[in-house]
């Protein structure tokens, strides 16, 4: 093309995807102007198209816990790809990367192998529901689950609510059997499974809320699910597409020592390529097709060239000093990036879990979605794109975790910091 401008392309884009993006947070729409079209990745940089380079805290979204274009991991897709790149038929790679989940998750008894999150999700529900021949599910305001049509809904006002759909084309009699409650709230969560008790097939719950910005179980809240769910004979169901691997080798369900009996996972599972995955306890999977009666099918699942990128990803996850690596860095971040607002009194708080944090503007402490939501989304929009003028590529969304790789260096989390003192002293002198 004559004109191949980032702006020229996201123009193109725009003309024949919708919003110009495969994903709508990529469209900047919550912090304004055009995205930047990314061209190359390396360790823990980004380059756009023009060549503009930035340290990159999105990460995919998550699965990049090794950073851009690992060694290891390229090889083994390589390798891969060279050998075929999808079959429809086993491989021992597959039977591979479900024995080395297990070993990180123990609860997983069984796994099967899907190609994304919203599949897992769906699917556990789907095999809960068998299980326990019940229909309702409870979900969390502010957990999200992959754009399932009965789980793309929100808390009403009350206690609980069969909520109505967030999005048009979901009918109402998709979401009736889908009660909403808040997250870190123990008693609404036993009020409610009492009152639904015979009818409650599953709960599902990020123990790390990832989608309205990191928000950390209170003290015991995750123990107590578990001991509710199992009084009243309901399915837990953890939601570890973005923790699993991320907050600890085992996931939230070994950092808190809680056990699910369904786990879902994705991002980090497959080193940068499309996955997911559920499983958990043997007796709920051989519920499934062939064995049982619960269908459930993928053409790509256990891609030979994801499983691949996963296998090598995961085993370097092995290795000692990888967590707590990650937890140093993700501890200097926070502390450094809380002393720059008490150094400039801006109202925030950062909540952080390992490698995965949220820097919330306006507010004094976040612990549920309804006070995610006071966040000052007009100051973080303008700290988001001084940030960008800065060479830091941070999520577009002040509703979403920002991650840390095993690639970020202390050079790079400084240089953060210094953007971040800069734009905070700019910001107060305005």
């Amino acid at each position: 093309m004559a004109n191949n401008s980032m702006k020229n392309i996201f123009a193109r884009a725009q003309a024949r995807i919708p919003g110009g993006v495969n994903s709508p947070v990529r469209s900047w729409k919550m912090v304004g102007g055009d995205p930047k079209i990314i061209a190359h990745g390396q360790g823990a940089y980004i380059l756009d198209w023009e060549g503009h380079r930035y340290i990159d805290y999105v990460g995919s979204w998550g699965p990049l816990i090794l950073g851009h274009a690992q060694a290891q991991v390229v090889a083994a897709a390589k390798q891969a790809i060279e050998g075929g790149m999808s079959f429809g038929a086993p491989t021992e790679a597959e039977v591979e990367l479900a024995e080395l989940v297990h070993d990180y998750f123990p609860a997983i008894e069984k796994l099967r192998l899907v190609s994304s999150g919203t599949e897992a999700t769906m699917s556990a529900i789907r095999l809960a529901r068998a299980y326990t021949r019940r229909s309702k599910i409870v979900k969390f305001d502010g957990c999200y689950h992959g754009h399932v049509d009965s789980l793309l809904v929100r808390a009403g006002s009350g206690l609980a609510t069969l909520a109505l759909p967030d999005t048009p084309g979901v009918p109402e009699n998709f979401t009736k059997d889908t009660l909403v409650i808040p997250y870190n709230d123990v008693a609404q969560l036993e009020s409610l499974m009492s009152t639904h008790s015979e009818t409650i097939a599953a709960v599902i719950i990020e123990p790390v809320c990832g989608n309205m910005g990191v928000i950390p179980p209170r003290l015991d809240y995750l123990a107590a699910v578990r001991k509710v769910t199992a009084k009243h004979g309901a399915v837990l169901i953890f939601d570890e597409v973005i923790t699993g691997f991320r907050v600890a080798r085992g996931g939230a369900q070994e950092l808190y020592g809680v056990t699910p009996d369904l786990t879902c996972l994705g991002k980090v599972l497959g080193g940068g390529l499309p996955v997911g995955a559920f499983g958990g306890q043997q007796v709920i999977m051989d519920l499934l097709a062939p064995l049982g009666p619960v269908y459930q099918a993928g053409t790509l699942s256990g891609n030979p060239v994801t499983v691949a990128a996963g296998l090598a990803t995961l085993k370097v996850l092995g290795s000692d000093g990888v967590y707590e690596d990650l937890e140093a860095k993700g501890q200097y971040l926070e502390e450094a990036l809380i002393q720059v607002l008490k150094r400039w009194r801006l109202r925030g708080t950062v909540n952080r879990v390992g490698s995965m944090l949220t820097l919330f503007f306006g507010v004094d402490s976040v612990t549920h979605a309804e006070e995610a939501r006071r966040c000052d989304q007009q100051r973080f929009a303008r700290f988001f794109h001084r940030m960008i003028a800065c060479g830091i590529y941070y999520p577009p969304s002040p509703f979403e975790a920002a991650f840390i790789s095993l690639a970020h260096s202390q050079a790079d989390l400084e240089q953060t910091v210094h953007c971040f003192e800069e734009w905070a002293q700019s910001e107060c002198d305005g």
